[in-house]
């Protein structure tokens, strides 16, 4: 199971990208709130399964893991793992509001996947780690009873269906991220648990 991360500071007021860094934003209380619900959700997915987490090191996955955990016993937590891979592209320099706001209007433009951020990376390179990250994550976990949960970001999450499901582009660029704390199953395409519109393929986005 896939699961964004919760509302930020960021996405309730893109400031915050000047004054601290992306890394350390943290969740809003709706963020915390939404992290909860999903909890509750998560656990009625998993049932008695044991679960294994993985989470990206941003201080608003990191909470939103956090809040999700409330929902579960202790003991059915096999394990946590932080996972760099699933981290947020890097955007470079986003001291500058009007860089930042010039730089997503030519992503939107040329799309997501190829265009990069000066200093930072494309969606390309974010495609790349999520691949490498699946392969370990099928090595670890391929017979164990267990239900895996990563707590990641919109893109980041996207890039590892497009992965999982051999996605060509232009499918990717028809999809759109899931809402704050939306959730995604795996492996069945069907079961994605997410607005329409994230995964319309009959409208390029």
């Amino acid at each position: 199971m896939l699961v964004r991360h919760g509302e930020s500071e960021g996405n309730s007021d893109d400031s915050v990208y000047t004054r601290v860094s992306d890394w350390r934003i943290s969740l809003t209380q709706r963020g915390r709130q939404q992290a909860r619900a999903a909890g509750h959700k998560l656990k009625e997915l998993a049932g008695a399964s044991d679960v294994f987490f993985y989470y990206s090191p941003y201080y608003r996955t990191v909470q939103t893991c956090e809040e999700i955990l409330q929902a579960f016993n202790p003991e059915q937590v096999r394990g946590m793992r932080e996972e760099p891979r699933m981290a947020e592209q890097q955007f470079g320099n986003l001291q500058n509001l009007t860089s930042i706001k010039k730089s997503k209007d030519e992503r939107h433009k040329y799309g997501r996947f190829f265009y990069r951020f000066p200093d930072g990376e494309a969606g390309l390179d974010v495609y790349t780690r999520v691949t490498s990250f699946i392969d370990t994550l099928r090595r670890d976990h391929t017979e164990e009873d267990c239900t895996v949960i990563i707590v990641t970001h919109g893109l980041a999450l996207r890039l590892f269906l497009m992965a999982w499901f051999q996605w060509t582009v232009e499918e990717f660029e028809m999809t759109q991220n899931p809402n704050n704390c939306g959730i995604g199953l795996t492996p069945d395409k069907d079961a994605l648990d997410w607005p329409d519109e994230v995964l319309d393929h009959n409208k390029r986005r």
